[in-house]
């Protein structure tokens, strides 16, 4: 056989000593083959792929558990053939010990990943990290609990919302110190620094805001993406942040029985017929001020005199509709799907206004268009703080809240000596005995019971005269005294 010259293409089917002019002449058929390999007797395992298109590299090819493994080295333009033996030597040891060169790779192709993912995340801002939580549990909160998050982490600056108070700006909130600051450096000592500022001026704030940043640090340490740089013992938790915070105080608000009648009487002076409504029905159901806020017309049941509440404990709840109550509902008018409405317009602009101020001279009224103004978002009444303190002060009742309504229901029905689960099961607080929780389910004619008898009291203390004994109206839609209102 004659022996090949120094310029043929070497045959891919022997072993060759691996040389610069032999990787130099390798070629690929590109007729039959997509790639060929070139065997090193030097060290076993190495080879040197050709493709059809030309492109030449270093593999290291061998078996490990009967299955193949071949593994680039390099391209033979940087590799040097000493280079690619000695990677493919160490290859080589590799699989003598049993490892799998893929899966080292693997592991180390994710501590990598891991390390440069800690390293994003240690520059994650507060701000970012509780804009992430606040979107994730959303879902699961009521309205009140996400207005919390979101006013709590505010940075103000915004029109003032409150009557009178137009031309102010808002505040930040009490959390807005720490938002621009990296979750990894927020820290116990950065925690209790702000815990005293925050309590100096604002403690009772401040410490809704601190028990709502000690939720979202537990949920960031429970957090793939955060739980590297977040403390593993939470940093919010600590006695120096809850000592400069200080403890709430226990409110003691309430109306005496001596009280009633003063306080009735100024609060049914009020002009607006919703708020005066709504502020005997607080004291009369003991129920929470934005349970009654949310009443729909389709909560008030007159057929069976029963008034469905969104509870934040249970979801809904029953309670009787007492026929005190039932005649303040029947004088409301039913501007539209909520109890307690207000006069609200959804667009000011004076365009909008000059038209409706055409239509109203069309239709022949002549109240004037200016009269309405935006009181209530949605149409819905909103907390009529500013003409209950009226009512106080003249009353001689000053410092009473609306939740001080709810306090005194519950005050003054210790008089009756009402069955403490009773009043508890109107106002919807938890059972607490395990009696209560487990085996006592008082139907709503049974609650009615009791509820009647509170009211009957309470208006009797008052002065208020009223006939419980005479026929009941029926809830009926009582149209807007004022035309005007119909446009809006």
């Amino acid at each position: 056989m004659a022996r090949p010259k120094k310029t043929d293409a070497p045959d891919t089917s022997q072993a060759i000593e691996l040389t610069a002019g032999a990787i130099e002449r390798l070629n690929c058929r590109a007729d039959s083959k997509a790639q060929s390999f070139l065997r090193d007797t030097k060290v076993p395992g190495l080879r040197v792929r050709v493709t059809n298109t030309g492109a030449k590299s270093f593999v290291f090819e061998s078996k490990l558990n009967r299955q193949t493994i071949r593994r680039t080295i390099g391209d033979v333009r940087i590799w040097s053939i000493d280079q690619a033996r000695t990677e493919a030597r160490a290859l080589a040891v590799m699989l003598d010990r049993g490892q799998d060169p893929r899966e080292i790779d693997r592991l180390q192709h994710e501590s990598r990943r891991a390390s440069k993912a800690q390293e994003v995340a240690r520059e994650v801002t507060v701000g970012e990290a509780w804009t992430a939580y606040v979107a994730e549990r959303r879902p699961h909160w009521g309205e009140l609990h996400l207005r919390d998050h979101l006013i709590k982490a505010s940075p103000g600056g915004e029109p003032s919302k409150r009557r009178g108070q137009t031309d102010r700006k808002t505040q930040p909130g009490p959390l807005a110190a720490l938002m621009p600051m990296r979750l990894s450096s927020l820290d116990s000592t950065a925690i209790e620094s702000w815990a005293a500022a925050e309590g100096k001026t604002r403690p009772s704030s401040a410490r809704l805001a601190w028990r709502l940043l000690s939720v979202f640090l537990r949920w960031c340490a429970e957090q793939q993406q955060y739980a590297g740089i977040v403390p593993t013992q939470n940093p919010a938790k600590s006695r120096k942040a809850r000592e400069a915070l200080g403890k709430a105080g226990v409110k003691s608000d309430v109306l005496t029985r001596e009280q009633l009648s003063a306080w009735f009487g100024q609060v049914r002076q009020i002009q607006n017929p919703c708020i005066a409504a709504y502020l005997q029905m607080l004291l009369l159901t003991g129920a929470r001020p934005g349970e009654v806020l949310a009443l729909q017309w389709a909560d008030v049941n007159t057929q069976w005199k029963g008034i469905s509440i969104k509870d934040k404990v249970e979801g809904t709840r029953e309670i009787p509709l007492t026929p005190y109550v039932a005649h303040l509902l029947s004088t409301l008018p039913r501007r539209n799907e909520w109890v307690f409405s207000s006069v609200y317009a959804l667009d000011m602009s004076p365009t909008n206004v000059r038209r409706r101020a055409e239509k109203a001279v069309h239709m022949g009224v002549d109240a004037p268009v200016g009269d309405v103004k935006m009181r209530g978002a949605g149409g819905k009444l909103s907390e009529p703080n500013t003409p209950h303190t009226r009512a106080c002060k003249a009353a001689g009742v000053e410092g009473l809240t609306l939740h001080g309504l709810r306090r005194s229901f519950a005050s003054l029905t210790e008089w009756l000596e009402i069955p403490a689960g009773v009043v508890a099961q109107i106002q919807g607080h938890k059972p607490s005995a395990t009696a209560e929780k487990h085996y006592k389910r008082r139907p709503l004619d049974l609650l009615r019971v009791h509820h009647e008898r509170i009211e009957t009291w309470i208006l009797e203390q008052a002065c208020v005269k009223f006939d419980t004994q005479a026929e009941r109206k029926n809830l009926q839609a009582v149209p807007s005294p004022d035309p005007i209102l119909q446009l809006v």
